[in-house]
C-alpha cells in the first residue's frame, strides 16, 4: 500500500511534468472495460446532473437556462466581446453559438452588433436583463456545486481540482497533435 506522503509526492512530481513525459498506464483495458466505471462516463453523468440541478433549481419560464449561463457570465465578465471568441471560449461551432444567441435575443438579454471598424465582426452587447442574469451566475454554480462537494475536505476539492486539470491538460496536448488513441 502506498503510504499517502508518497502518493503526494508522486502527484507533485506527475504535475511538473508535461502530458508527454507521463508514462501512459493502460489503467483501462479492452476485455474488461465497463463504461460504467469510464472518467469520461462519469463526468459527462456529473456534468449533465449538475446542468439538470441547475434548471430545476433555479431557471423559471423565460430565463436562462443552464448552457445559456456560461456564454451570459463570458460576456459579463469581459473575456470575450464577439461571436467568434465566445463560441470558441464556450466550445462551440459557430452554427450552436448562432442557435444560442438566437434564443439570448429572443429573451432580451443582448444584442448582436455589427463592428464600424469591421462588418465581417460581429459584436455582442448584453442587455440591462442581461447584465442582471449574468450577475446572478456565480452564486447559483456556487452554491449547486458546493452542493455536489458535499463531504469533500478543503484537501480532497484541490487534489480534486489538480486531477481534473491535469486531464484537461493531457486532453489538450493529445489533441493539439491530432492523434488519434488506439
Amino acid at each position: 500500500m502506498t503510504n499517502r506522503a508518497d502518493s503526494n509526492a508522486d502527484d507533485s512530481a506527475n504535475d511538473s511534468q508535461s502530458p508527454r513525459d507521463r508514462a501512459v498506464v493502460d489503467f483501462y483495458k479492452p476485455h474488461a472495460y465497463v463504461v460504467d466505471e469510464s472518467i469520461g462516463y462519469m463526468m459527462k453523468r456529473i456534468l449533465a446532473a449538475l446542468s439538470q440541478t441547475v434548471e430545476t433549481s433555479i431557471c423559471e419560464p423565460g430565463q436562462p437556462t443552464y448552457p445559456q449561463w456560461m456564454p451570459l457570465h463570458k460576456l459579463h465578465v469581459g473575456n470575450v466581446n464577439t461571436v467568434a471568441e465566445l463560441a470558441r471560449e464556450c466550445g462551440l461551432d459557430a452554427g450552436a453559438m448562432t442557435r444560442l444567441l438566437d434564443r439570448l435575443e429572443a429573451k432580451n438579454l443582448c444584442r448582436r452588433v455589427r463592428s464600424v471598424a469591421d462588418r465581417r465582426v460581429v459584436n455582442i452587447e448584453l442587455t440591462d436583463e442581461g447584465r442582471a442574469a449574468a450577475q446572478e451566475v456565480p452564486s447559483i454554480l456556487a452554491r449547486v456545486q458546493n452542493e455536489y462537494l458535499a463531504g469533500f475536505s478543503v484537501e480532497e476539492w484541490e487534489q480534486l481540482k489538480g486531477y481534473l486539470r491535469r486531464i484537461l491538460e493531457n486532453a489538450q496536448v493529445i489533441n493539439a497533435r491530432g492523434e488519434k488513441q488506439e
